[in-house]
């Protein structure tokens, strides 16, 4: 299936319908809310102000549905109110979204909205993202995952049609390893460097870890950092900000993802980063069979619950690849 089918399935998915999306202005939301601002009865775009964003968050989000011409709402809910959220456990992110969520659904049901979306992609089913059990429990539409969209694809189309997106959406706690409390001294920490190599670079993507007395910056574009002895620049300003030692991660980050499988004389196999809560995914695939207790079996394909997907008897890579995006909505995974 070619990008414009996928588009076209999303346009069908939206026509006519009122529709309301949580909407943070990355590309995943923005591509759902542009092709709603064309074809939907009606569009509302959602944003939440946790308090937890990157600069300028916010006015973006704002600056996008005064381009589309649709109605914006924006709920603040100050996460530094949430003592649970900032102990900052490993269900931090499935905590997160079940309030964020939440909000959503309240204000969508609010103003007589009842399509409601957000904006998950196939290539999330595939990464490490415990929140999309709440966009399962919560009964959101996903049209991209339904269109079988990737990132990569996302990424091609709106760049193709000149449609503005932000590529800083993510939440800074994210930023902070797991079981190390969050507190808004870190973040404010982390969005001044942020900030600061956003503003001395041309890199789109800036990510700054915060490991104590170490920092890690991550970027899209690492020639960016090296070039001019800017890294002498970017060192002294973090240090300046807090930090003892500053580092760079030598790989860039890539955010158009996609999606490969490991294909071999009509087998398949691919390694999820979790494991699979067999038992749950039972109740999606009605007809899934028991093989023991560590495998469940859907025609060719098994599952294990370490999250090894394997098939056999695909004519080819493509019918192999489109049978496991098929099954991939239908996991549940384990936090």
């Amino acid at each position: 299936m070619n990008l414009k089918d996928k588009i076209q399935i999303v346009e069908d998915c939206l026509k006519d319908k009122k529709v309301a999306i949580g909407f943070s202005g990355g590309a995943d939301s923005t591509l759902i809310t542009y092709i709603s601002s064309k074809v939907a009865k009606d569009t509302l775009a959602i944003t939440i102000d946790n308090h937890l964003m990157p600069t300028g968050f916010v006015e973006h989000t704002q600056k996008i549905c005064r381009l589309f011409n649709i109605t914006h709402e924006i709920v603040d809910i100050d996460f530094y109110d949430d003592e649970e959220f900032l102990k900052n456990n490993p269900q931090r992110c499935y905590n997160c979204r079940q309030m964020m969520y939440s909000q959503i659904i309240e204000k969508s049901k609010e103003n007589g909205f009842e399509y409601i979306c957000d904006g998950n992609n196939i290539s999330d089913l595939i990464s490490d993202r415990p929140g999309i059990l709440i966009t399962y429990a919560k009964k959101f539409n996903t049209p991209l995952i339904e269109a079988r969209l990737t990132s990569k694809e996302i990424h091609e189309y709106l760049e193709e049609n000149n449609i503005p997106y932000s590529k800083s959406t993510t939440c800074l706690a994210t930023r902070i390893p797991t079981n190390t409390p969050t507190t808004k001294e870190k973040i404010e920490k982390i969005s001044k460097c942020e900030d600061y190599i956003s503003a001395n670079t041309n890199c789109r993507i800036v990510k700054v870890r915060d490991f104590g007395r170490t920092s890690i910056c991550e970027v899209d574009d690492i020639d960016e950092i090296l070039c001019e002895n800017k890294y002498n620049q970017i060192n002294d300003a973090l240090k300046s900000f807090g930090y003892e030692k500053v580092a760079l991660n030598l790989s860039p980050i890539d955010d158009n993802e996609f999606i490969s499988i490991d294909y071999k004389n009509g087998n398949f196999s691919h390694q999820l980063p979790f494991t699979l809560n067999l038992e749950n995914t039972k109740e999606i695939i009605k007809n899934a069979e028991t093989i023991n207790e560590c495998e469940i079996q859907i025609g060719s394909i098994t599952i294990s619950k370490n999250g090894l997907i394997k098939g056999t008897g695909f004519k080819d890579y493509e019918n192999a690849l489109d049978n496991f995006m098929e099954i991939l909505p239908k996991l549940r995974r384990n936090i």
